[in-house]
């Protein structure tokens, strides 16, 4: 099945609020790419089967990307939506490197707690191509950008 990579943190902001981030392509275009990329969404149907297409772009331009130069496209697929709870999705990188092919499951859980909401991250079946470093500093920096967004 792949590797099973997970994040967490506590955000001073409601599960609604947080929910309301994720299905909504302004706001996700604004913190979802890790720090050093910035999103261009291309399609975005924030339904249950609902698709979207994505690209995260290396403000550097000398690293490089899964897709193109500097850039990963990705297209993903809202599987499960329950507001204020839990958002599932399916991930496939746009690539011709088979270290990148298939499908990640990204499931974000969104808990209340004294302290506003605990947002826990589980990505599996991660391509092999994603190292668990760059993977746990990449959703470290999201779940920052998050916080920052939604506080």
């Amino acid at each position: 099945m792949g590797r099973t990579d997970a994040a967490s943190r506590v955000i001073k902001a409601s599960p609604q609020v947080i929910y309301a981030a994720h299905v909504d392509p302004q706001p996700v275009a604004a913190w979802r790419p890790p720090k050093g990329m910035r999103a261009e969404i291309y399609n975005f149907d924030a339904g249950e089967g609902g698709i979207y297409r994505m690209a995260f772009v290396c403000e550097d331009v000398s690293v490089a990307g899964k897709t193109s130069a500097n850039a990963d496209v990705f297209e993903g697929q809202f599987v499960e939506l329950v507001p204020g709870q839990r958002i599932v999705e399916r991930v496939v990188f746009e690539s011709d490197d088979p270290a990148y092919a298939g499908a990640m499951t990204v499931t974000t859980t969104l808990s209340a707690v004294t302290e506003g909401t605990r947002v826990d991250i589980a990505c599996s079946n991660i391509p092999d191509g994603i190292s668990a470093a760059d993977h746990a500093e990449g959703m470290a920096s999201t779940l920052a950008n998050l916080a920052a967004f939604v506080e």
